[in-house]
């Protein structure tokens, strides 16, 4: 029972629920209208106008994540009846998620720490915000997420269940099982060790998960992949981030050098080099970002200059991961310094040996130095520098100049899809360490776990998690089936982000000041778990993309 001495779970939960979508997909509606009255009062966006109303378009797109996210959880809920599995913890998952949801919709929506964004600032009034509501909302807002449905929610993931999934898929059913023992024997054990030292993920457990798959999960069979999708990419690397986000994150690299290759690269080069990622006989790593440039790619100044059958590139490179170790870089220059934006930009594939201690980069006319991070640390970060360093004008992928950032961007929603599971696993992983701490931790004679607004902490970090993983398999699952899924992978990518670092954040006050010692693992994980809102599109990107794509599309 309640405090309020109603049944915890709500009655008729799956039909409130979908009423009350129905009022948030209007309130979804009324925003779309009010900005694009502001950005595209022609009926085309306007740059400078979106800028000027950068705040309320960012907040558009982050009150359709919401809304998303919302519809995913009622699938998610639905598909749990149907199959005769929407027990006590699911249902309460899914009103908790409903009730703080609809509370933040009408009330505020946290953008970051110190950003929100609300209705008000849409320009609409406190009448009109009071008839985008209905006794649906209400009771979902109002009984939805009490203290004891808090408590009950705790109670029922000691044990370390967190909820059904909701896969019903035998297949990734395994392939998760298989990736949670490989992770909980080779990587759990070891990954805060290699976090403390700074150093690299050895050789082999590379080589381990070249065995199982990974690097070759999603390129086709033809080109000795394995020719898996999308969800059992999504699997796989929320499994692997859940033990250690640098392990988790080896297979991008090979994920975007295989989606360039596959849809960009000719024939000759897609022999030659998708088996090849896919064994792991080649690293590759991605070398977009200069440091004068970050997101804005148009007006990157890396040169290739093409002599005959070479090209020489000159230029400078940031926070390119795995750098060192990498066989192959999927490297993005301009090879038309007549074209200032992106028509003058193309990808090669630059191959280059693989470093070593003491000598990182010995290729000829390139040289790199480590950036030091706080976190994210298993595969390196660099800056690059190219003078003179020479690839086969055969590398030029696809064989066409000037298709690079086409061809690039062809990529986002895998790597954004790949980047939203990270970001579950990182966040699963926090939940996890936080309730671990809770429950072992003796204060005041009873355990932490005991004390509400500790037990409160996980019931919350519980409920976002599974919010932020269907939305993420959604993305999945659309990119599956061949649907374009752009704005999808963003919405994904944008929350899934912000839920890891809540997480890590409330795991890391639940164990107080031991969380801030660099021995605990949650040090870590709070550090890994900042990353993932910067990098594949700083979250003021991705929302800048998401919102975008909603006002044209």
């Amino acid at each position: 029972m309640s405090a309020m001495g109603k049944p915890l779970i709500l009655s008729d939960l799956l039909h409130t629920c979908e009423r009350a979508l129905e009022l948030a997909r209007d309130v979804r509606i009324t925003l779309h209208k009010a900005v694009t009255a502001r950005v595209a009062p022609g009926g085309k966006v306007d740059g400078a106008l979106f800028e000027e109303n950068q705040h309320s378009a960012h907040g558009y797109a982050w009150y359709a994540t919401y809304v998303a996210a919302l519809e995913q959880m009622l699938e998610w809920g639905k598909r749990l009846e149907a199959a005769g599995r929407f027990g006590e913890l699911e249902q309460l998952i899914l009103q908790a998620a409903y009730s703080e949801y609809l509370h933040q919709i009408y009330g505020g929506i946290p953008m970051s720490q110190g950003e929100y964004i609300r209705l008000a600032d849409f320009g609409i009034e406190v009448r009109q915000r009071q008839l985008m509501q209905s006794p649906y909302t209400t009771l979902l807002r109002e009984h939805g997420f009490t203290a004891a449905c808090k408590k009950r929610i705790s109670e029922l993931v000691a044990d370390g269940h967190f909820g059904d999934l909701g896969m019903d898929d035998e297949t990734l059913d395994m392939i998760r099982d298989q990736f949670r023992k490989f992770a909980e024997d080779q990587v759990v054990p070891y990954a805060h060790e290699w976090h403390l030292k700074d150093e690299l993920i050895p050789l082999s457990v590379v080589e381990q998960m070249a065995e199982m798959g990974v690097f070759g999960l999603t390129i086709p069979e033809e080109y000795g992949g394995l020719g898996m999708g999308k969800m059992a990419m999504c699997v796989v690397t929320e499994e692997l981030s859940r033990a250690y986000i640098g392990v988790g994150s080896l297979g991008t690299r090979s994920e975007i050098a295989g989606e360039l290759i596959r849809l960009g690269g000719t024939e000759e080069q897609k022999q030659h080099y998708l088996p090849k990622i896919a064994s792991g006989e080649i690293l590759p790593t991605a070398v977009f970002t200069e440091p004068n440039t970050g997101s804005d790619l148009a007006s990157l100044r890396t040169r290739a200059v093409l002599d005959g059958d070479t090209y020489t590139v000159t230029g400078n490179k940031t926070w390119i991961t795995h750098a060192s170790r990498s066989d192959m870089m999927t490297l993005l220059t301009r090879t038309n310094p007549d074209e200032k934006g992106y028509k003058g930009l193309s990808m090669l594939l630059a191959e280059k040996p693989r470093g070593e201690e003491g000598n990182p980069f010995p290729a000829q006319g390139m040289e790199g130095g480590e950036i030091h991070v706080l976190g994210y640390r298993g595969m390196k970060e660099y800056e690059l520098s190219f003078d003179g360093f020479k690839v086969p004008a055969a590398n030029l992928l696809g064989g066409v100049e000037g298709q690079g950032f086409k061809q690039l961007m062809e990529t986002f929603e895998s790597a954004r899809i790949q980047t939203a599971a990270r970001a579950v696993g990182v966040a699963q992983n926090a939940l996890e360490i936080g309730l671990r701490y809770a429950q072992e931790r003796v204060q005041f004679g009873k355990q932490l776990f005991a004390f509400p607004r500790v037990h409160q902490k996980v019931a919350w970090s519980v409920v976002e998690t599974m919010i932020a993983r269907q939305l993420t398999y959604f993305a999945g699952r659309e990119k599956d089936a061949d649907i374009r899924c752009d704005i999808e992978a963003g919405m994904a990518k944008l929350l899934a982000a912000r839920v890891a670092w809540s997480n890590a954040d409330n795991a890391l006050q639940i164990h107080g000041g031991n969380g801030y010692a660099e021995e605990y693992q949650i040090s870590r994980v709070l550090c890994d778990s900042r990353i993932l809102n910067i990098f594949e599109g700083a979250a003021e990107i991705q929302a800048q993309v998401v919102a975008r794509g909603l006002l044209t599309r």
